[in-house]
């Protein structure tokens, strides 16, 4: 493995580009201006620290030169960890100074769960009669547990109003190499306000017998011997990667595309541009919700949105300590703010690399005897994030052939429950006494779209089999039948497997020289939306897991499909609000929002360490260009193909 030098976030030049992410220098000036507006109290933590992202038109304005660069601005999410009090404030790194400060209104959602209160949750089970009692009676000493907080949803207790709420399981920790997650003590919840803290109440309801078989996947015992015969797979590059890194900027062949990240959204990849036109303005997975299927006293709660309640870009991986790329490798660093709003580098979060993907095209002719092939090719920009149990690894891939992918890879543990003696339909039962409850994992993309310019439309394209007539005497035919979504009133869609249906992303200023529509067409996986019920809670906060599609009008402050404020949210905020005004969107500065993901019903395989599974979706040309964009192609000249007879 070879790697390349880190780059910094902005340009050789001494200001940074207007979406630069925040550098160190950046964070502690935010930090010093919140607290000369005595803003920062000794109780007070800074949740989120991002960029306060221009306007686009102003972004641009300025890269055409017809406008000064906009304003640089951070956005800051402040709480007093005592009193829960939140508030939202806007500096301006231009002029030093803050711009506005706004309180949060608790009611209708709350700001995202810290570390530290994770902190002062468990360490206030640790002393709490009540819950040690509870795991006495259970057999279990409170001093080998170790307590797991989760965000509690919204379900209109009168006694949570207003508080910053969070529910927490117990598991069995024998030592400082047990695994936990295998020794789950069921039956039992705690709810607390963080805040105070306080006890709110205990859920316990069934008394399981605490699974006792260990979960330790590096124990030789339970792996087993290490696997022989692999021989070692090399990648090499001699002459060196085919892109350059400017900054956060990157070129590789036909593409070029700025690297951003974020604390909440994790990766976000900007200006993307395919044969120097452009594709996508922004693209970022801004949210994600992960609901169970287990409707027990103690479990009926569990729906875990990592994106924004728990801010999952803040648990980004330091490669250097576990990469999976091969090749010649480019990473970048990640600088984020710490909960005292003090910048922390995280080494390699970002990878980038090429791979090889196989056959790009190949013919041999009938009639001229020739006979070619191309090899395919795709640069892949990525991240991981670690998240409690689970891990997430985020990959976008650039194709020759001007295809844009994204897959999300899902690993780690899967979250785990005692399996009843008599049985269960919503958990799967891989180990004497121990469940892994049903789950989904849904993911939404922003996508803002620029596909030739800001003028775009979604077209609905359906296969459509025709009827015997007197056109179709054979009844052969078929064809495709395009409809346009005028209104956000029509944009919410659902995908539909039997029509094979896409949705194409259109210009609709321009045309090529047959009158087409550039255009780049949106492929999705076709898998199960959210199953929770329609009248669930889940699916009125996650309403975005209802259609794997949603089209709006462009909106600088609508980033998240759920709402800016999701801990504890009333799912009055998000995509259905926004969609209320029914604003036109054809021929608009559009995004595209896509719904993608998995339905996990976990097998055998799955545990202690759960095999990657995928989920993801594409993005290609249609249209785009006049003609294939890979004829010139050279052939590939590999030094060490080699076959043994």
């Amino acid at each position: 493995m070879t790697t390349l030098e880190s780059q910094h976030t902005t340009t050789g030049s001494d200001s940074p580009r207007p979406l630069a992410r925040l550098s160190a220098d950046e964070i502690s000036q935010v930090r010093e201006i919140l607290a000369g507006a005595d803003l920062v109290t000794p109780t007070t933590r800074f949740v989120y620290v991002g960029l306060d992202e221009p306007v686009k038109a102003e972004v641009l304005a300025h890269a055409a030169g017809e406008a000064p660069a906009p304003d640089r601005r951070a956005s800051v999410l402040l709480l007093d960890v005592t009193t829960g009090v939140a508030s939202e404030n806007i500096v301006s790194l231009n002029s030093q100074s803050l711009v506005s400060c706004t309180p949060i209104d608790n009611a209708t959602g709350q700001v995202p769960i810290l570390d530290t209160e994770f902190e002062i949750v468990m360490e206030f089970l640790a002393k709490e009669p009540r819950w040690a009692e509870a795991l006495a009676e259970r057999g279990v000493d409170v001093a080998k547990t170790v307590t797991v907080p989760l965000s509690a949803g919204s379900y209109g207790y009168e006694n949570e109003l207003g508080k910053r709420i969070v529910r927490s399981f117990a598991f069995v920790m024998n030592d400082e190499k047990d695994l936990p997650w295998a020794h789950p003590v069921d039956g039992l919840c705690a709810y607390v306000d963080i805040s105070t803290p306080e006890l709110i109440d205990i859920i316990d309801y069934r008394q399981y017998p605490v699974p006792a078989e260990s979960g330790d996947y590096l124990d030789p015992e339970i792996a087993g011997e290490p696997l022989t015969g692999l021989k070692p797979i090399e990648i090499t590059q001699p002459e060196g990667a085919s892109f350059s890194v400017d900054g956060e900027h990157v070129e590789w062949t036909n593409w070029s595309v700025d690297v951003g990240f974020d604390a909440r959204e994790g990766l976000i990849l900007r200006n993307i541009s395919y044969l120097d036109r452009p594709v996508c303005y922004r693209a970022s997975i801004d949210e994600m919700v992960v609901p169970y299927g287990d409707p027990s006293p103690n479990r009926f709660w569990q729906n875990y949105f990592d994106t924004g309640e728990y801010l999952f870009g803040r648990y980004v991986n330091s490669l250097t300590l576990g990469c999976d790329c091969l090749g010649e490798i480019h990473y970048f660093d990640v600088t984020l703010s710490d909960e005292q709003g003090t910048p922390k580098v995280i080494a390699n979060g970002i990878c980038m690399h090429e791979e090889d993907y196989g056959t790009l095209w190949k013919h041999t002719d009938l009639f001229t005897g020739t006979s070619e092939v191309r090899r395919q090719r795709r640069l892949v920009i990525s991240f991981f994030t670690t998240v409690g149990n689970y891990d997430y690894g985020f990959f976008w891939y650039f194709y020759l052939d001007g295809t844009i992918e994204c897959e999300a890879k899902l690993t780690g543990i899967a979250f785990t429950a005692a399996y009843p003696e008599e049985g269960s339909d919503y958990q799967s039962h891989v180990a004497p006494g121990l469940g892994l409850p049903y789950h989904q994992h849904l993911f939404n993309a922003r996508l803002d779209m620029t596909v030739d310019g800001v003028a775009n439309a979604v077209d609905e394209i359906d296969a459509v089999s025709l009827p015997v007539s007197d056109t179709n005497p054979w009844g052969n035919a078929f064809t495709a039948k395009t409809t346009r979504l005028t209104s956000e009133s029509q944009a919410a869609r659902s995908a539909d497997a039997s029509v094979g249906r896409t949705w194409h992303i259109v210009n609709t200023e321009k045309t090529d020289r047959l009158g087409h529509h550039p255009g780049y067409a949106l492929h999705t996986a076709q898998t199960p939306k959210l199953l929770a019920d329609p009248s669930s809670s889940i699916a009125k906060r996650a309403a975005f897991t209802t259609r794997e599609l949603w089209v709006t009008a462009y909106d600088p402050s609508q980033r998240y499909a759920a709402g800016r404020f999701v801990n504890q949210s009333d799912g009055s905020d998000g995509l259905p609000a926004w969609q209320q005004a029914d604003r036109p969107i054809d021929g608009e500065d559009i995004v595209v929002w896509h719904t993608f993901g998995l339905t996990h019903f976990p097998r055998s395989e799955d545990w202690p360490i759960m095999p990657v599974d995928y989920a993801g979706f594409s993005l290609k040309p249609y249209n785009f260009c006049e003609k294939s964009p890979v004829m010139n192609v050279p052939p590939s000249t590999a030094k060490h193909c080699c076959a043994h007879e």
